[in-house]
């Protein structure tokens, strides 16, 4: 077990773990990890979660909790993971006229071609759940867009 970790955050790692043990069997699907950690208020990249053990595909792996539990700890000291206010300071720079608004089409780039790139249904999951609708210049504003991603950590659905 990880014996940096206090009571209640084991205590909530039981039951994020709990949530995601589909089956009830004491095993949680590796691809499922991202999802358990996100829960938990962590921000792990998807290459992070594939190094954890982490899977592309539902049924490849199973993790079990005493195996979820120090990668949880792990994760958790990981310092590139981000928040909102890195998130918020990077759409900063495609606010223009400096009101909180940036094109959505800036916006749509930047979430399928930088960084950890979101396919085309990816992409329609954030927008449907996470978007206000743009104004008549095309613009959005990116502050709520941001906080409800955040708020919900959108689940996006990995299976092909």
């Amino acid at each position: 077990m990880a014996n940096d970790l206090k009571d209640v955050e084991i205590e909530k790692a039981q039951f994020v773990f709990s949530v995601y043990d589909w089956e009830g069997s004491g095993q949680m699907d590796a691809m499922d990890l991202g999802n358990a950690l996100r829960a938990l208020n962590l921000n792990p990249t998807i290459e992070l979660i594939g190094k954890m053990g982490g899977t592309q595909k539902r049924g490849e792996k199973k993790i079990k909790f005493e195996e979820f539990l120090p990668i949880f700890s792990q994760v958790k000291k990981e310092k590139e993971q981000g928040c909102y206010e890195d998130f918020l300071e990077c759409l900063k720079l495609y606010d223009k006229n400096e009101d909180g608004t940036m094109l959505l089409a800036e916006l749509t780039h930047s979430l399928t071609a930088l960084g950890e790139r979101l396919d085309d249904v990816e992409l329609d999951n954030v927008m449907k759940d996470c978007m206000d609708p743009e104004d008549d210049d095309g613009n959005i504003p990116y502050a709520p867009f941001l906080k409800k991603m955040m708020d919900n950590m959108v689940v996006i659905d990995h299976v092909k």
